[in-house]
C-alpha cells in the first residue's frame, strides 16, 4: 500500500463517491451570546436515533487496503490517553514514545508509509504529568492535553477549577479538557452552564478547550443535544462525550445527537466545532464506526485531527494488530504491541 493510495485513492475517491458533499467550515468557534431559542428548539427522537445508529454499522463496510487507510486515519485522530490512579512519570514517558511512533518500524516499512510521519493527535494526561509529557514530546508537533476543572466529577469550587486550567496552560498544555457541572444540565440552568464554560474558555487563553459533557450522566438525549448547543455558544473548540469514568461513555446514539448539534450550530454561525469520542472505544471496528459517523454526518473535514479525536489507549493496540494482519496475513498477540 502506497502513501498515494492512502491519501488520494481512499480519502478523495472511494469515500467521496459514496457520501454527500462535505461542508466547508468558515472558521474556528469564537462563541456567541447565549440564545435560549436555540436550546429550546433541540429535539431528540430516541427511537429514531437508535435505529439510525444501528444502521450505521451495517450500511458501510471496507476491506483490505481501504480498511488499512481508515485505520491509519484513526491513529492520526487519537488522543493517546492515560488517566489512571497509578500513573507514573515513567508510564507517561513510555506513552509519549508510543505517540511519537505509534506503529512498529517493521510494520511501517511493510505498509510503505515511511514518508507519512504518522503520529497520534495528542497525548492526554492529568495535570501532574503535563510537564513530563511536554519534555518527552519536545521536537514534535504533538500537543499535550490536560484534563482539568476537577476531573472527572467537576464539583470542586469554581475558583479552584479555573486555577487548575491556568496551571496546566503554564506547564505547557496546548489543549484543556474541561468538565461541566452536570447539575446545570439536569436542572435546565442554561445561563449558569454557559457562564461556567465561558469562564473556562477565558482561562484557557490560546489553548484549545474540549468540553466534556459526561453524557452518561445527562439522563436523556435531548439533554445531550441542549448541553452541546450551550457549550458551543460558550466557545467550545471541541465537545467531548465523556470522561471515561461514567457507567456509560461514548455511544453512537450520543455521537449522532452531538454531531447533528455541531452541524446545526455551523449552519447558524458559519463556525466549526470539533468532536471527541472518549470512553469505551477499544477496537479497530469501533474506530471505523466513529469515523463513518463523522463522514456521514459532518463531511470530510471532520476526518482530520483538527476537528475529530478519539480519547483512547487500548484501541491503538487493536488497530496495530489489524494493520499487521493486513500486511502479513497473521494476527499477533496483544503483548507484542505495548503502549506504556
Amino acid at each position: 500500500m502506497t502513501p498515494d493510495m492512502i491519501r488520494e485513492t481512499h480519502f478523495e475517491t472511494h469515500i467521496e463517491q459514496k457520501a454527500k458533499p462535505a461542508p466547508n467550515p468558515l472558521g474556528a468557534n469564537r462563541g456567541t451570546p447565549l440564545n435560549l431559542d436555540w436550546v429550546d428548539e433541540v429535539r431528540a427522537n430516541t427511537s429514531a436515533i437508535e435505529r439510525r445508529a444501528q444502521t450505521l454499522v451495517t450500511r458501510r463496510t471496507v476491506k483490505k487496503e481501504w480498511q488499512a487507510a481508515w485505520l491509519l486515519r484513526a491513529i492520526a485522530c487519537t488522543d493517546l490517553t492515560t488517566l489512571a490512579g497509578d500513573d507514573t512519570a515513567e508510564r507517561v514517558r513510555r506513552l509519549c514514545a508510543k505517540a511519537r511512533q505509534p506503529l512498529k518500524p517493521s510494520l511501517v516499512e511493510q505498509l510503505k508509509i515511511q514518508d507519512l510521519g504518522l503520529t497520534v493527535g495528542a497525548v492526554c494526561v492529568y495535570h501532574a504529568f503535563v510537564e513530563t509529557a511536554v519534555r518527552a514530546l519536545e521536537g514534535t508537533k504533538i500537543p499535550v492535553a490536560a484534563v482539568s476543572t476537577g476531573f472527572p466529577a467537576g464539583l470542586s469550587p469554581l475558583a479552584e477549577r479555573v486555577a487548575e486550567i491556568h496551571r496546566s496552560v503554564e506547564a505547557g498544555a496546548r489543549e484543556i479538557d474541561v468538565v461541566i457541572t452536570r447539575a446545570h444540565v439536569l436542572g435546565g440552568e442554561w445561563q449558569a452552564l454557559y457562564d461556567e464554560i465561558a469562564t473556562f474558555k477565558d482561562a484557557c487563553g490560546s489553548a484549545h478547550m474540549k468540553v466534556i459533557l459526561g453524557t452518561g450522566d445527562l439522563m436523556t438525549l435531548r439533554n445531550v443535544g441542549r448541553a452541546s448547543m450551550v457549550a458551543m455558544m460558550a466557545g467550545a473548540d471541541f465537545i467531548k462525550t465523556s470522561t471515561g469514568k461514567e457507567a456509560v461513555n461514548a455511544t453512537l446514539p450520543v455521537g449522532l445527537v452531538m454531531t447533528r448539534a455541531i452541524r446545526a450550530y455551523m449552519q447558524q454561525t458559519g463556525m466549526a466545532v470539533g468532536f471527541k469520542a472518549a470512553g469505551g472505544v477499544r477496537t479497530a471496528k469501533q474506530a471505523m464506526e466513529w469515523l463513518f459517523l463523522m463522514k456521514d454526518e459532518l463531511g470530510r473535514p471532520w476526518l482530520e485531527p483538527s476537528l475529530f479525536r478519539f480519547g483512547a489507549s487500548g484501541m491503538l493496540t487493536d488497530i496495530e494488530r489489524q494493520l499487521e494482519h493486513y500486511a502479513t496475513g497473521r494476527y499477533s498477540a496483544n503483548y507484542r504491541h505495548p503502549l506504556a
